[in-house]
């Protein structure tokens, strides 16, 4: 309780230090609450807010009866306040985001000091060296595309199952990023990260071994004028960018590598080793905008076992994924979008198959500052399981 009452008093501080009374700002919507450079140039700060609002509705739908009741609910899906800026040089830069909403600080466990977990973001980045920057602190690794482009900037209401089943979410660690530029447009961006491997917000200490990164990415026709979901700068020349990633994640003991469940047994916890592997790509022109990703996990051993060989009950999330979506941006900021993604687990741990169908459609208001967001997902089990049918209406804004 303490926590949050501090965490509203620092928003309500800021807020009346830029807007007391009448004072007008030269900000602009969606360019933060608070922008300031010091006079000395020796620091800046930009602090913003952003939040969505999600109605969903489902019906699970079966071969002998049709269509289930309709289970209907709103839903604050994430609340947010974001820090960000340079220090002392802009050579070296800071971020800051806080999770507020349900989603965002679930999981109190003993292994985050049963506390809320409100940070997800506290990452300096040092260009110390041409095109070498280190970052250091809590942010996410650099894993699947579609896991890296905020949650704020996507064409779709939200991420595909391929991220939820597979991404390697944020960590606590070290990243070294570098890019280079071989000839002409192409450039040439690698990424590597070591990380403790267990997750956001672990006071706990590090139980298993560490993790490590690392990323690939090519763009052979050049940057991208926006790197977010949607074409909204109309690329002139076709743009595409090709990634691929390796995880290692030394004698992991949870089931999705760094997240998940602890894999817990009769005296402490099952440890083994969990590899995931990603390659995705993203192409936009006039307009057009294509994603795809492939994900595999694999474990030397996915089946959680007591000293005696008995068997705990938790398993490694292992098998393979694959997610593709296009979309086109009409000239009035109306998007529509179709997605087909499928998921197919390991036969050690189960046989089932998942297959989702989407069709989406986003009014941009103000780009993916202001913006409202639909779709209709149809998923397809095997195994004799009920299929579902979802439907879900999302408003976000972002000061």
């Amino acid at each position: 309780m303490k926590i949050t009452t501090g965490l509203f008093s620092v928003l309500a501080f800021l807020i009346s230090l830029h807007v007391q009374g009448q004072d007008l700002t030269e900000n602009t919507f969606g360019k933060g609450l608070v922008n300031v450079v010091a006079k000395d140039s020796s620091y800046s700060a930009n602090f913003s807010l952003r939040m969505q609002s999600l109605f969903t509705s489902a019906w699970n739908i079966s071969e002998d009866d049709g269509f289930g009741d309709v289970e209907a609910n709103f839903l604050v899906r994430r609340a947010r306040l974001k820090f960000q800026g340079f220090a002392y040089t802009p050579k070296l830069t800071y971020k800051l985001e806080l999770g507020l909403s349900n989603r965002d600080i679930s999981g109190a466990s003993v292994y985050n000091g049963d506390t809320p977990r409100y940070i997800l973001d506290a990452v300096v980045k040092w260009n110390f060296y041409e095109n070498f920057e280190l970052w250091a602190g809590q942010t996410k690794l650099p894993g699947n595309r579609e896991r890296i482009i905020s949650s704020g900037s996507l064409e779709t209401v939200d991420r595909s199952l391929v991220n939820s089943r597979f991404n390697i979410d944020r960590d606590m660690g070290i990243q070294l990023h570098h890019e280079i530029y071989p000839g002409g447009n192409f450039i040439i961006r690698e990424a590597i990260s070591i990380a403790q491997g267990e997750g956001r917000n672990v006071t706990a200490g590090n139980i298993g071994g560490l993790q490590y990164t690392g990323r690939l990415e090519l763009l052979p026709f050049g940057d991208f004028a926006d790197y977010t979901g949607a074409d909204f700068a109309r690329e002139t020349t076709p743009k595409l960018a090709l990634g691929i990633s390796y995880d290692y994640n030394n004698n992991a003991v949870r089931t999705r590598s760094n997240s998940g469940t602890y894999m817990l047994t009769d005296d402490g916890f099952f440890e083994t080793d969990i590899t995931t592997f990603f390659v995705d790509a993203i192409f936009k022109y006039r307009g057009i905008s294509a994603m795809a990703e492939y994900a595999h996990r694999a474990a030397d051993e996915a089946f959680a076992r007591n000293a005696d060989g008995t068997l705990t009950g938790d398993a490694v999330n292992i098998g393979s994924g694959f997610n593709v979506q296009a979309g086109y941006l009409f000239k009035n900021n109306i998007q529509l979008l179709g997605r087909y993604t499928t998921i197919d687990l390991d036969d050690q741990v189960t046989q089932l198959v998942e297959d989702q169908y989407t069709l989406g459609l986003s009014k941009y208001i103000v780009k993916h500052k202001l913006k409202v967001q639909t779709d209709i997902n149809y998923t397809d089990l095997n195994l004799g399981l009920d299929d579902n049918l979802t439907y879900r209406l999302q408003f976000e804004l972002h000061l």
